[in-house]
């Protein structure tokens, strides 16, 4: 997980960068379509196995649509319109949006600590972010939250399928219900292929999408919804470190206060409660007598 979070950290800056060369939608397209693409082409090289049934089919393309079309144009547009660093932070507000339907869908219990924390650490992210500016992309940067939120809770029903190839077709759907969007509402795409841009686009693609998510779904699968999404808090404070580090996005004198807050609220989050420590095997020498045991 904290090679995930660096990796979409680093994302919010390489999409800073290739918007200088591409049009919005049309980049976020060529987003999920590289980073699709080269899934399938590594399925199809190991012979993985393809999802079976109209059923599986539909789920990927309604994932494909909320997490590779709605998710990655919100998540640009959010960018381009508001400061790196808030715009990294708004739409990683996943661990908030995420606790109710995890409790009413699988059924997974908060404890108080939990709750708390997740409300402190997103607190801390606001800190940061605030003095930079919301702009005209905090909104968009919410539903990108909103949609990836949506489509962590599609995945974990997608269980038992081969999650290289789920991930591959669900970003080429995506990638292609992105592109046609964008072709309705920025028109034939205007790209400047640098070596900047290809590199950037490489990047973003291949290690920021298709690794991570990889990565992130195939933890969906095992992992508290409430817990894993509590590493993405990790996401916005490299954004807003490597904005401050290359894009010379200085930030407020808040920001110490505010990446404290949000480590110290990761480690309330993941540190196990008592009730989840195993206990210690007794040796033989203390091993309770029948008196004791009755």
């Amino acid at each position: 997980m904290l090679l995930v979070t660096a990796a979409w950290g680093s994302c919010f800056v390489a999409i800073e960068w290739g918007l200088r060369d591409a049009p919005v939608l049309w980049f976020a397209a060529l987003r999920g379509l590289v980073a699709g693409i080269a899934l399938l082409l590594l399925a199809a090289a190991q012979r993985r196995p393809a999802p079976p049934g109209l059923r599986a089919w539909g789920q990927i393309t309604l994932l494909g649509l909320v997490n590779g079309t709605i998710a990655f144009a919100a998540m640009f547009v959010g960018v381009a319109g508001a400061a790196t660093g808030t715009a990294a932070v708004l739409a990683n507000a996943q661990p908030l949006l995420i606790v109710l339907p995890a409790w009413w869908l699988y059924g997974e219990a908060l404890s108080r600590r939990t709750v708390i924390a997740l409300v402190v650490g997103f607190a801390g992210l606001v800190l940061v972010a605030v003095p930079g500016g919301g702009g005209d992309g905090a909104l968009m940067s919410l539903t990108a939250a909103t949609a990836i939120t949506a489509g962590t809770l599609l995945s974990r029903r997608l269980g038992g399928l081969d999650v290289i190839v789920v991930t591959g077709w669900h970003f080429v759907i995506g990638g292609v219900a992105g592109a046609v969007l964008a072709a309705v509402v920025e028109g034939a795409p205007v790209i400047a292929w640098t070596p900047r841009f290809v590199v950037v686009l490489a990047f973003l693609s291949l290690v920021g999408t298709a690794a991570a998510f990889v990565v992130w779904f195939t933890e969906v699968q095992r992992a508290r919804l409430d817990l894993l999404s509590a590493w993405t808090f990790l996401t916005p404070v490299v954004g807003i470190a490597l904005a401050a580090l290359l894009l010379r996005e200085r930030p407020d004198g808040w920001t110490a206060v505010g990446l404290f807050t949000v480590l110290v609220a990761l480690g309330a989050i993941l540190r196990p409660s008592p009730s989840h420590v195993q206990p210690v095997p007794l040796d033989h020498t203390d091993a309770p007598s029948e008196v004791e045991k009755r």
